[in-house]
């Protein structure tokens, strides 16, 4: 009795489509019932949930099915992990519609070969995002996260909560920011009143200060 067919479809992100590869498994034989996925996930992260799935439900005798070595790895030494894992448990990789031989010196080479590639594309895929990265800050489009308020305005705010007549909460709704950003800027002030902008120390709050209120 022949083994069964177990399929393993992958895509980088949530918003990329995996018909492609489920209609190229379906072609290959492989039950759809039969196909374990993963969305958002890279070939070189060793911990995806679809994978260890697909793993797990090969038995000895059973096929692994993948429409490119790619979906499985993309990484040289993870890919070989996975050919050593598969092999010892007597389980075969089907790439595409080619069974992998481990034993065979030239569908080795090939296995290599077609794994390196994998390695590098993923590589030039991660410099070219940190190229573009590093364009877009240099003309300003990466700001990275910006203050809720003015250092202007947090400075009034801090000589407001040290006058003691609003509450933290009158504050966040004053200037409208969460009781958080208050909490921040004024810890960021330290314990000291600040001089108002007349120049006089502010009168220190009531009730032990705004972060008690």
């Amino acid at each position: 009795m022949s083994g069964l067919l177990i399929g393993y479809a992958r895509v980088s992100t949530n918003e990329q489509d995996l018909t492609a590869q489920r209609d190229a498994l379906t072609r290959l034989g492989v039950d759809p019932e039969r196909v374990y996925v993963d969305h958002g996930q890279t070939g070189t992260n060793r911990r995806r949930p679809g994978l260890n799935e697909a793993l797990a439900a090969c038995r000895k005798g059973d096929v692994l099915v993948v429409a490119k070595l790619d979906r499985l790895a993309r990484s040289l030494p993870y890919a070989r992990d996975i050919v050593a894992d598969l092999t010892h448990r007597g389980v075969k990789l089907n790439i595409g519609g080619s069974v992998h031989d481990p034993k065979d010196p030239i569908d080795r080479l090939l296995f290599n070969v077609l794994a390196m590639v994998a390695e590098f594309e993923a590589d030039l895929a991660r410099t070219r995002t940190r190229e573009g990265m590093a364009v877009a800050k240099a003309k300003g489009r990466l700001r990275g996260k910006q203050p809720k308020l003015t250092a202007a305005q947090e400075k009034h705010l801090v000589e407001l909560y040290w006058a003691g007549q609003h509450t933290t909460a009158e504050l966040a709704a004053l200037f409208t920011v969460a009781r958080s950003t208050v909490y921040r800027a004024v810890e960021r002030a330290g314990s000291t009143p600040p001089r108002s902008r007349s120049g006089r120390s502010p009168v220190e709050p009531q009730q032990g200060g705004a972060l008690t209120r």
